[in-house]
């Protein structure tokens, strides 16, 4: 079964050049888009998705609350935050809810270990 991910970004520029460091990495894996956090649950609850990057600074809800959402409604995805804004309060906020953090902007380098850590944990749990 493919691994999906889901990007989540409300500038549609930023969701191209995480979608572009995501198929260089992982060819295989597909990739749907979210412009916010709301239209992110939405995705999420219609369908099965697997990974999930998200920008911090977004208009009606940051990266970090919708993070702390889709981690209730699926303990066990890899999550990632995805900013510019590399404050260590929002740092230690990611960690705190188990999401790792990708600076920004996003590169298949700066990707590449939380994709690496991401596959390893579908692979350990089935997926």
């Amino acid at each position: 079964m493919p691994v999906t991910v889901l990007i989540v970004d409300d500038s549609k520029l930023a969701r191209i050049v995480a979608g572009k460091a995501l198929a260089e990495l992982q060819p295989e894996w597909q990739k749907v888009e979210a412009g916010s956090a709301a239209e992110a649950l939405e995705v999420v609850g219609a369908r099965e998705v697997d990974v999930a990057l998200i920008d911090f600074n977004m208009t009606e809800k940051d990266g970090l609350e919708l993070a702390a959402e889709l981690r209730a409604l699926r303990p066990e995805m890899p999550l990632a935050i995805i900013t510019a804004n590399i404050q260590d309060e929002i740092v230690a906020r990611a960690r705190e809810i188990g999401a790792a953090f990708v600076a920004k902007p996003v590169t298949a380098d700066s990707l590449e270990g939380f994709l690496s850590g991401a596959a390893l944990r579908l692979r350990s749990a089935g997926a």
